[in-house]
Order: C-alpha cells, then structure tokens, then sequence
C-alpha cells in the first residue's frame, strides 16, 4: 500500500511524463535551424528540378527566403542537371528585350543563355533595320517587333509591361514555356542557364543585397500604387521572368498600377521597377537569382560573387531621374 506522500510523487512524475511525451510526439515539429541551412527544406512541387540543389553549400550567404523559395548561388547546383531535366521536360524559352536607341545584346546571349534550350528572341526596337544580324544556333529563333519611340526612358521603361504582356497573349505562349524580360545595356558574359527557370523568377539588386532593409528604396507616396512601407528584398526590374503564365500576370498587374498612377497624376520613384517591387511584395517569387545574374563592376570585389553572368552598363541615375 502506498503512503499518501509516495502516490502524490507518482501522480507528479507520470502527469510530466505524459505531456512530455504528448509535446514531443502530438505537437508540431518546432524548426531548429533557419531556412536555407538545411538540404531537407521542404519546396513546392514547382522544385522537384531542384532535387539535387544543395542549399548548405553556400554558408557564406541566404540561400533560401522564409517562405522556402531557393536563391541561386554559384557552387549550389549541378549545371548538367538543369540541362538535361529541363531538356527531357520540353523546356524552352522566349526572351524579351527593349532596344530602343541601342543595340548590343544579342551576341552575347548567343554564348551564354540558355544554351541548352529552344529559345526565342522578341527584340522590341524603333529601328528595326538596325538590329544586326546574329547567327543563331539551331532551335534558337529571332523575332523584331517594331514599337513607338517615345521621348522619355521613363515611358519606354513603364509602356513595356502591356508590350510583354500582349506578345505573350498573341504568340509566346504557343510555343514557349518560360518568358524571360532584360534590360537593354547589358552583357552575357557567363552560363545563364535553366538553374534560373521557375514559376515566378525575381533578382537581388546589386547595389542593395548587402544593405539593411531600411535603406531600400521603395516607393514611399502613399498616392502612388507601388506605395511600399516594407518588403522582403529590393529586386532589380532589369531581369525577371517565370513560366508564361505568371508573366503575364505579372505584367499585366504592374501596368494596370501604372496605369492607375498616371490617371492620379502620380509617377512612382522608380517606375516599372518600384511596381514589380511592389508586386513581388504581394505575389511571393517561387525563385530569386543572386547578384551574379546582374552584376555591376562599379561595385568592385565581393566575396560572395564568385562568377558574373551579366554585366549591367554603368548609368547616370541622377541624371536619369530628372530627365
């Protein structure tokens, strides 16, 4: 028989038991390690080609967002894997550059992007006769759409969201399964391959990756429709793309803000980007690609950029945004 203070004990010690044990095995799995650390982080089925992406390879930076979307790094994925999965998966891809007043993009692309894929070039100019003749390697197609020359950069730059958007109603998605939009004055100058495919596809800005939150320069007038207060990161609108699909549903987001803007008599800091930057805030990116994929040498060294695969031309953005 057990004295009352030897039962009392009992009752203690197995009520701890129990929920120690209904903590433990009942309760959800509490996360140990931040996301991006572990190779086991759970992805989308959008990322079954990420199978062999090795998120732990690259301790020195994020490799993974806090909603499981993988940033790409070199020394994190097997080249030869994205090749031949994409390949075997039908895979292919139309790029979309604005070259309005200049033209020196193409040959590059021809070394660099996408080699593995069927690709088609929609190249959107006001001088149609002055885009030079590229040898383009077989599967790879070239497309010139004569477009409006407008007076300020700031139209071209926000008028080329509709543009993208109704070539992709009207031809791309025939034919492409992935839609990729470029700057102008840049340079392939490494492997810009099917690593960098997803669903909805944002970049890290160069000059703002490594800066805190606070210094991103988001458009801050409440009147404007790319109003941000916060975000996740600042994305750079000189490369971003996905499948056709969210493309276009993208584009089409960010020129009905802009739209918006225009009828409020409002221009957003820095125009179609501050919209995608919005957007993006809204509408998570399944991936995003690292600086290496839009590289400033201005900058100057970094540790964490081991390989460039764009280059962007140096700009004048005071003078930029006064002209």
């Amino acid at each position: 028989v057990l004295d009352v203070h030897t039962f009392t004990v009992l009752v203690i010690v197995c009520t701890a038991v129990f929920f120690t044990f209904s903590f433990v095995h009942l309760s959800p799995k509490l996360k140990t390690t931040a996301p991006g650390l572990t190779d086991k982080t759970k992805r989308t089925a959008e990322h079954l080609y990420d199978s062999a992406l090795l998120l732990s390879s690259r301790s020195d930076v994020q490799t993974c967002t806090s909603w499981n979307a993988p940033i790409i790094w070199e020394g994190m994925f097997n080249p030869g894997h994205y090749d031949q999965t994409h390949r075997s998966e039908g895979s292919s891809v139309a790029l979309t550059v604005f070259a309005v007043g200049r033209l020196a993009f193409l040959n590059s692309s021809e070394r660099h992007f996408m080699l593995s894929l069927p690709v088609s070039y929609y190249v959107f100019t006001d001088r149609p006769e002055k885009v030079p003749n590229v040898n383009l390697a077989p599967n790879r197609h070239l497309n010139v759409i004569k477009v409006e020359r407008h007076a300020r950069w700031q139209d071209i730059s926000m008028t080329r969201m509709k543009t993208i958007s109704d070539v992709i109603e009207a031809d791309i998605r025939h034919h492409s399964t992935h839609v990729f939009c470029f700057d102008v004055d840049q340079v392939f100058t490494g492997r810009f391959g099917p690593e960098a495919l997803g669903d909805t596809v944002a970049l890290l800005h160069a000059h703002y990756y490594h800066l805190p939150r606070k210094l991103f320069t988001y458009d801050r007038n409440p009147k404007s429709e790319a109003f941000m207060r916060t975000g996740d990161f600042y994305y750079h609108a000189a490369v971003f793309g996905g499948s056709w699909r969210s493309v276009k549903a993208l584009t089409e987001a960010c020129y009905k803000s802009i739209m918006e803007d225009k009828k409020n008599n409002v221009e957003a800091l820095w125009h179609d980007e501050s919209h995608l930057n919005k957007y993006f805030w809204l509408h998570k990116p399944s991936r995003i690609l690292s600086p290496e994929y839009c590289w400033d040498t201005s900058i100057g060294y970094r540790f964490d950029i081991r390989v460039h695969r764009l280059l962007w031309a140096p700009k004048d953005y005071y003078k930029l945004r006064t002209s």
